[in-house]
């Protein structure tokens, strides 16, 4: 079984949804991040999306935006990502996917970003921007590596362009629960729990909901509609605020 698939399975065979927590890579700072990244590892993430800076980020609201950019004044880089990943190949249990959009991947080259993705304990990659038609390049290119390519839907992707996603779908699927972009929401639109009745019987691996997800208490109403949760804006204005990741795991996975 794919090991993004495996670990969200694994926490829904224990009764819960599986966590995904979201962190531009090199925040708060580029020491500091790697001690944030190890603690949402230890205290239960299930999978982690690093998210790769970039300077024109149009899915992500002000909170995720101002993190990237903060993060490409640093110096950060996907070369600098992916070699200190490989330098802490093994140490994660969580899944890790990078988050990021076409160009840096596409710079870097897509056939080098797969043998290096994998090196570095890499599962699965997602591009924002990135549509179906387009896919194929990105997909050749990591045939082989064990590195997949994360499929995004939402609350305008008609039948038969879920049917046509469902055909290529591997890991999970990533479901957008707004027509905007990412931040910390009180409440989400009313219409993404019938859009989840639609979308759900098209895959066969899990569907994460994602955009907009700010506390465990809005997770409840989606039921076996969902099997994962992506919390991003949130997270990282916890930590931009003095907080810790192992205090925002403990709000979603408590110790016994």
């Amino acid at each position: 079984m794919n090991i993004l698939t495996q670990r969200i399975r694994e926490a829904n065979a224990v009764g819960r949804k599986a966590v995904i927590p979201y962190l531009p890579a090199g925040y708060p700072d580029k020491e500091r991040f790697w001690k944030e990244l190890a603690d949402l590892d230890a205290f239960g993430a299930d999978l982690i999306e690093i998210g790769v800076p970039f300077s024109d980020p149009v899915a992500d609201g002000p909170v995720v935006e101002q993190a990237s950019l903060d993060c490409l004044k640093q110096g950060v880089t996907l070369a600098w990502i992916l070699q200190e990943l490989i330098k802490r190949q093994g140490r994660f249990k969580a899944g890790l996917v990078l988050m990021g959009y076409y160009n840096p991947f596409f710079q870097y080259g897509l056939a080098r970003l797969g043998r290096d993705a994998a090196k570095a304990g890499v599962s699965g990659l997602i591009i924002p921007d990135l549509p179906l038609e387009e896919m194929d390049a990105a997909r050749d290119a990591l045939k082989g590596s064990g590195v997949s390519l994360i499929c995004l839907v939402g609350l305008n992707t008609p039948a038969e362009r879920l049917s046509a996603y469902a055909r290529v779908a591997e890991g999970f699927v990533y479901f957008v629960s707004v027509l905007g972009t990412t931040g910390v929401r009180e409440s989400l639109p009313e219409t993404v729990l019938a859009k989840l009745d639609e979308v759900r019987p098209h895959f066969q691996v899990p569907l994460a909901l994602g955009f907009g997800i700010s506390k465990p208490e809005q997770v409840a109403k989606f039921g076996d509609r969902i099997d994962a949760v992506v919390i991003g804006s949130a997270l990282v204005k916890h930590l931009g605020q003095g907080g810790t990741a192992k205090e925002f795991m403990l709000r979603w996975i408590p110790k016994p």
